[in-house]
């Protein structure tokens, strides 16, 4: 019996002590995948949520997964229309994503994110009015540093660095790309929080809270008992999903590809 107590205080130890299923009762959640640049799809996927939420009454809030910019065409668009502050009655959460971290580190220092351009970053420069056609040489890396640094306006650079690493809420704990399995979700590395693929998504284990997650493409949202996955690719699939929460109910919204 004092074995079982010593086991069962232990379990409790971890972050299985703060787990409640699903959200408390008055409160509704709209968590947005992986928006890339497309502004018109954000647009049309707000539409949606304002008429879902329009006869909801309680609180309510929007979750944007991270992953603003790169790929799509409209990365400064999306930012503009993000500040202007559309749902206004909601409670807006901003977290950070891998291209938002990048572009941050390729204003401090350009050679650092060298490789942003062969993952979307090409996109972001045009839609600051940066004339760029192909990769670009090491020699042009420090040009096209100062010339973004002139052009992205002020609120982005603070909206950048003013994401958030993580959201929680009741049962759910909200991440870019997941989080490393037997790591407690409070001592989770902003790297894997932002970069992690394999080792999370092929991991069963329960690992605190329900993980919802972008960061990798899958045709439909990704539903396991552990984590659901709800990055559509909007920027090729033109599908640009959003999960909604109430109490321990799950169902989703999007535009259609």
């Amino acid at each position: 019996m004092k074995k079982l107590l010593t086991r069962i205080n232990t379990y409790l130890k971890g972050d299985q002590a703060l787990y409640r299923p699903g959200l408390l009762p008055g409160q509704r959640i709209y968590c947005i995948g992986d928006i890339h640049g497309r502004y018109d799809l954000l647009q049309q996927l707000h539409d949606l949520i304002l008429l879902d939420a329009s006869n909801y009454h309680d609180s309510v809030s929007a979750v944007y997964i991270g992953d603003y910019i790169d790929r799509g065409p409209q990365s400064k668009q999306v930012v503009d229309y993000l500040l202007s502050n559309p749902l206004l009655d909601f409670n807006s959460i901003f977290l950070q994503g891998n291209h938002e971290q990048v572009l941050l580190e390729f204003l401090h220092d350009p050679n650092s994110a060298t490789a942003w351009f062969s993952f979307g970053g090409l996109s972001t420069l045009i839609s600051y009015n940066i004339k760029i056609t192909g990769i670009p040489s090491p020699q042009q890396l420090s040009s096209l540093q100062i010339e973004l640094r002139e052009n992205i306006p002020n609120t982005h650079i603070k909206f950048f660095q003013q994401l958030l690493p993580y959201y929680e809420k009741d049962g759910y704990y909200f991440v870019h790309a997941g989080v490393k399995p037997g790591v407690q979700l409070k001592k989770q590395r902003l790297e894997d929080m932002l970069w992690i693929r394999d080792k999370f998504l092929n991991s069963q284990r329960f690992h605190g809270k329900v993980i919802v997650h972008g960061h990798s493409i899958t045709d439909a949202p990704d539903i396991h008992t552990n984590r659901i996955g709800i990055d559509t690719g909007a920027y090729d699939s033109n599908i640009l999903t959003c999960l909604v929460l109430e109490n321990d109910e799950k169902r989703f919204l999007s535009t259609t590809g």
